[in-house]
């Protein structure tokens, strides 16, 4: 005659000697932002430094190019200063704006984010870090390209210095954006085409004058984020700039971006959970 345990006459399950709170393993605590910023930051920025070189090339080499195209028709003046500041920015809008809405389209179609989702980093580090590092990746194009339009219009370079927050302040904008729209895009080529269509408002609101352009394209002007850095980095080439104004310029500037940061924030969670 077999013996039946004990346990399967009850219904009850087996003993296995050990606990159910010793059987699950505690979660690790969640990183701090900081940390987990430098750490994304890091790593984007030598993954960009590997992948990216030659696309930085070509955005240094088609916003010099733009500058001679238009040196041909402008020969100074608040034109020269539109054209020179604007071709600076669009390096900043090809690789913060354009390649970074197709960097988080594909994370997105590719599951990329699901790595993400399982790690103890906050999202907004997830953001803030690739931002950060593809702003960062243009400042040799940028100043590169500013140069040499000073040396093409014969601008003064006395106050190229404004660079220095033009490009932080720019780039958050546009990176933030670019991200946003990876992010939001229900597919990998939506979020290329919306790159691809936000640089190119970068190229023809930024570049061209603003007096020249009908009222309607000025006020589309007047939503883009990079034309407050165009505005004060074109400010800072007057023989006597108006500090407040390039003050007030980048003070927009920055508030663009940290909304912008904040709703591509909000696009990664929305992503990551679904």
């Amino acid at each position: 005659m077999s013996v039946v345990p004990v346990q399967a006459v009850a219904g009850a399950a087996p003993a296995t000697g050990v606990r159910d709170e010793e059987a699950a393993a505690p979660l690790a605590p969640s990183a701090r932002l900081v940390p987990a910023l430098v750490a994304v930051y890091r790593a984007q920025l030598s993954r960009a430094r590997v992948a990216r070189i030659p696309l930085l090339f070509v955005a240094t080499f088609q916003s010099i190019g733009i500058m001679v195209l238009l040196r041909g028709v402008v020969d100074g003046g608040e034109p020269a200063r539109s054209v020179v500041s604007g071709s600076s920015v669009l390096v900043v809008a090809f690789v913060a704006l354009n390649l970074l809405a197709q960097y988080f389209g594909q994370l997105r179609a590719g599951g990329g984010l699901d790595h993400y989702a399982t790690l103890p980093v906050p999202p907004a580090a997830v953001v803030l870090g690739a931002a950060a590092a593809y702003a960062s990746f243009t400042v040799p194009g940028t100043v590169v390209t500013a140069v040499t339009g000073c040396v093409l219009f014969q601008l003064p370079m006395s106050h190229l210095w404004v660079l220095a927050a033009v490009l932080p302040l720019a780039g958050a904008a546009l990176a933030g954006l670019g991200a946003a729209l990876g992010l939001l895009a229900p597919r990998q080529e939506l979020a290329t085409l919306c790159g691809q269509l936000g640089m190119s408002a970068a190229l023809l609101l930024g570049v061209l004058p603003a007096e020249r352009m009908p009222g309607v394209i000025g006020w589309a002007r007047d939503l883009l984020p990079s034309t407050y850095g165009v505005e004060a980095l074109a400010r800072s080439f007057d023989p006597h700039p108006d500090w407040v104004a390039v003050g007030a310029d980048l003070g927009v500037c920055a508030a663009v971006g940290v909304l912008s940061l904040a709703v591509a924030t909000w696009a990664y969670r929305r992503a990551a959970t679904r």
